[in-house]
């Protein structure tokens, strides 16, 4: 019997919790938890799953002390509320287990710890519906550490996407313009206005989605969703982008390197886009690859290396503003490391973040002190730039708990139309 109470007890303390989490406190990792990758191609990271595919998470403990961490999931509705379904009704099998699967660095300055999890596993089966989901990350003291997006899809829908210049004079040359619809040969929308809800993401950065776009009409079943300023993004400009293969000289756009008591690897200095005619260079839409010249095994024989940034201040940056580096390599976040401080002595914005050998892309985005961003404020915004576009379909049955994920489409602006 008392065994009972302190098992129940223990059960209600976790649920507690991981209830008791805002979604303001699962966005920003600790400096210590770096290259957080789900099993995606770097070309294209959102983390978009299929029903019964398999998904895993991989990270880095900088630390390198063989730390114990737990995970659990939480099923959320398309905005990204928590949804209103019981664990039991999301998940096959039980979480809030350890991960097991990790290995320790080796011929590395920086040593570190990796850890991978990969569902299905002995404990967690599957998903057993669609939707968004977030895997939390804790610590032996039931601390959260982490946490990361991710939707699991079952096909249910077809979306079809296409990319247009603005409308309005004003942006023509500085927006793109999103155009989709929605049809599907096994639901019948009823209601769709309020029961079909879509989402359009710009690359891979979750952060700035556009939410609840509802269809303007309907042929039949298929909804049109033909807006102008509702689905229209900056177009930004070409990712920058580095490569450290080998960290020990300079590679790709690194000016020189150091060894102190890690490798030191300092960028060009960078001056602002904004302005210049547009030019096209190849990107991967502020994705990364750790990647290394000639070690077998990236993931446990890749360098830590320190990245030292500088920006050349040609403009007057708003007092309310600061700049970030961002990119995909920490799932766009705002944090302390990524953001540059201005150096008096030099003239310029620096920053300096601990990033594992690969190959990155990253731009210069200010951001204001009530959370806007403004990516085109340094690199411009020109509307011949190659993005691509994801819109999520999500269908709420009447009388449904949750929202299910039913289609997905995509486009780039390559073949952006006026």
């Amino acid at each position: 019997m008392k065994s009972f109470f302190i098992l129940v007890f223990t059960t209600l303390s976790v649920v507690f919790i991981a209830q008791s989490q805002t979604l303001e406190d699962l966005v920003n990792d600790p400096d210590y938890i770096k290259s957080v990758t789900f099993n995606k191609e770097p070309e294209y990271m959102l983390p978009v799953f299929q029903m019964g595919e398999t998904v895993a998470l991989e990270f880095d403990d900088v630390i390198g002390d063989e730390a114990d961490y737990y995970y659990q999931f939480e099923h959320y509705d398309y905005n990204w509320q928590p949804s209103r379904l019981f664990k039991n009704e999301f998940l096959d099998g039980i979480d809030d287990m350890r991960i097991f699967d990790y290995r320790n660095s080796f011929t590395t300055l920086q040593s570190f710890s990796h850890y991978t999890l990969s569902i299905p596993n002995q404990f967690t089966r599957g998903f057993k519906v669609s939707g968004n989901y977030m895997i939390h990350i804790y610590n032996d003291n039931r601390e959260l550490v982490f946490s990361r997006k991710f939707m699991i899809m079952e096909e249910k829908a077809q979306v079809g996407v296409e990319i247009k210049r603005a409308r309005d004079i004003k942006y023509i040359n500085t927006q793109q313009r999103v155009q989709y619809t929605v049809d599907s040969q096994e639901i019948n929308f009823i209601n769709p206005a309020d029961n079909l809800k879509t989402v359009i993401i710009q690359n891979s950065d979750i952060q700035t989605a556009l939410y609840d776009i509802k269809p303007q009409f309907n042929l039949g079943n298929r909804q049109e969703y033909r807006y102008d300023t509702e689905t229209s993004f900056w177009a930004g400009n070409e990712y920058l982008n580095f490569e450290n293969r080998d960290f020990r000289s300079p590679n790709q756009n690194i000016d020189y390197v150091r060894k102190k008591d890690l490798y030191e690897a300092y960028l060009f200095v960078h001056k602002p886009r904004y302005g210049n005619e547009y030019t096209f260079f190849p990107d991967i839409n502020g994705n990364y690859l750790v990647t290394t010249l000639d070690n077998e095994d990236n993931a446990v024989q890749a360098e830590y290396v320190n990245i030292h940034f500088s920006l050349l201040p040609t403009f007057n940056l708003p007092p309310d503003a600061s700049i970030y580096v961002m990119g995909n390599y920490n799932a766009f976040q705002l944090q302390p490391e990524n953001m540059m401080i201005y150096n008096e002595k030099r003239g310029m914005y620096e920053a300096k973040i601990l990033l594992k050998q690969g190959f990155y892309n990253y731009r210069y985005t200010v951001v204001y002190n009530n959370g806007e961003q403004d990516p085109g404020f340094i690199s411009g915004n020109l509307w011949q730039t190659e993005n691509i576009y994801t819109v999520l379909a999500y269908y709420r049955e009447p009388g449904g708990r949750y929202d299910r994920l039913i289609g997905q489409g995509a486009a780039s602006s390559e073949e952006i139309r006026n």
